[in-house]
């Protein structure tokens, strides 16, 4: 079995990004809420100035899987924090260690960039993935709720005075 090699995502990677974007939503049961485009993806992630980074992981030629994260800040800390967005990899490459790959990959950066900590959620119901955070010691924090706010009632609050 080859082995993986992660690397940084390049503009030349959109369509692989879009694709693996997808492919995760699908698998999340989240298809109709892509809005992602092409042009978003080169824009915000590639653009003058990202919103995002992102890693390729691939075996021999083929891309099998990939991560989509961005820095945010713990003021408790008062460090940065990597924030994992998407990790995806292909159904029929799970289990070889590519989602292992990239987390490391990923932990690397964190630790070399000063991180207090990663952090990415998770859905309740995938507990194929909640088993493999936590043998890697991740914790699953039950006490936060995430909070969302979008559309229209994220474009009221803007229009208020």
């Amino acid at each position: 079995m080859a082995a993986f090699v992660i690397r940084r995502g390049t503009r030349r990677d959109v369509p692989i990004i879009l694709g693996m974007i997808r492919g995760l939503a699908e698998y999340e049961r989240l298809a109709h809420e892509v809005e992602m485009t092409t042009e978003r993806v080169r824009r915000h992630g590639f653009g003058r100035r990202p919103y995002f980074e992102t890693v390729i992981c691939r075996r021999g030629r083929r891309a099998i899987g990939f991560a989509l994260y961005f820095f945010t800040y713990s003021t408790f800390l008062g460090r940065p924090t990597l924030y994992l967005e998407d990790l995806f990899v292909l159904p029929e490459e799970r289990g070889a260690g590519a989602g292992r790959a990239l987390l490391q990959h990923l932990a690397r950066i964190a630790v070399r960039r000063g991180c207090g900590r990663m952090e990415w959620t998770v859905l309740d119901w995938n507990e194929p993935s909640i088993r493999f955070y936590e043998k890697l010691g991740a914790q699953l924090r039950r006490d936060w709720v995430l909070t969302r706010l979008t559309g229209e009632p994220l474009a009221r609050l803007a229009r208020e005075r």
